[in-house]
């Protein structure tokens, strides 16, 4: 095997996809995104909590037990 870097003989493994962020073609350096600039826009959402799910919690008093116990027929 020679490592002459021909890369004619290379199969894709990803199909282009549109980047997450501007839609562009991805690139297969950067795989999903287009560019270096895309991949950093989407870690600073990710390290803002732009991604975050909303939850609604229970209150921090709630107990599971009682709740249980106020739902069961009488």
């Amino acid at each position: 095997m020679t490592e002459t870097g021909d890369k004619s003989n290379v199969v894709k493994l990803r199909s282009p996809r549109p980047c997450p962020v501007c839609a562009k073609k991805s690139a297969p350096d950067f795989h999903p995104f287009c560019s270096k600039h895309c991949a950093d826009v989407d870690l600073n959402r990710w390290l803002k909590g732009a991604y975050a799910i909303p939850a609604v919690e229970p209150p921090d008093d709630w107990d599971e037990a009682a709740a249980r116990d106020d739902g069961e027929d009488r």
